[in-house]
């Protein structure tokens, strides 16, 4: 357990607070950085309000650095009651430094409505958690969860969902298979993207260069056929 002085605590995170909210942002960027190599856990409020407000990802970044960089003991729960934030940048940014500090704790934390979460950028930041924490024998319940969501949002947020999937390695192919039979043209096709990109990782580049060009559903009409400009 770290003593904690509050009034000096309150004082020290006041100052680190109106550093980090300067307009500059590599003036915030330097401050997170002197943050992270203080590695005072005195600073901890500070950091992790900063988290849920800052725009720049480079000082996200940072940030995250900087809370790795405290007793895991400290920084995982406070994390944990972020997830439970109403602002989704805190619950993404929370997901993201638990990905990093690689605590097994997690787990449980990374709740089915974190993974379908109605903000891509939390969803997004909850399949990187998850995939990264998920203990041994709760892997194919995971790749069933996430194979649920192939077809949803946009190019980048369907990558990100590919990746996630990949890197659950071969357990995914049942979970895949569903997909694959979908109606859905969108959906089939990004089972058939994931499912590419599971045999042959090296054609990620490639993969994500048709779907940028030609959007997802343009995409499975082209492998159906379907699409008379091509």
């Amino acid at each position: 357990m770290v003593p904690v002085n509050t009034t000096h605590t309150n004082s020290q995170d006041t100052r680190l607070l109106d550093a980090l909210g300067a307009g500059n942002s590599s003036t915030r960027l330097q401050r997170a950085l002197a943050a992270g190599t203080d590695a005072d856990p005195r600073l901890i409020d500070a950091l992790i309000a900063r988290c849920a407000i800052e725009p720049d990802f480079f000082v996200r970044d940072m940030l995250t650095w900087a809370l790795t960089r405290l007793p895991p003991e400290i920084t995982v729960p406070r994390l944990h009651a972020e997830l439970r934030s109403e602002r989704p940048q805190a619950r993404s940014q929370a997901l993201h430094t638990l990905s990093k500090i690689g605590d097994g704790s997690t787990w449980p934390a990374i709740t089915r409505s974190l993974l379908r979460d109605a903000d891509d950028e939390v969803a997004r930041s909850a399949w990187r958690a998850a995939v990264v924490l998920v203990p041994d024998g709760e892997q194919t319940g995971l790749a069933v969860e996430l194979a649920a969501q192939l077809g949803r949002g946009d190019r980048n947020v369907q990558l990100s969902l590919s990746r996630a999937l990949v890197a659950l390695g071969d357990l995914i192919e049942p979970a895949l298979q569903t997909g694959l039979a979908s109606s859905d043209p969108t959906v089939s096709a990004h089972a058939r993207a994931t499912e590419q990109l599971l045999h042959d990782p090296d054609a990620e580049s490639d993969v994500a260069k048709r779907f940028v060009a030609l959007g997802p559903e343009r995409a499975a009409k082209i492998e159906e056929g379907e699409d008379p400009a091509c």
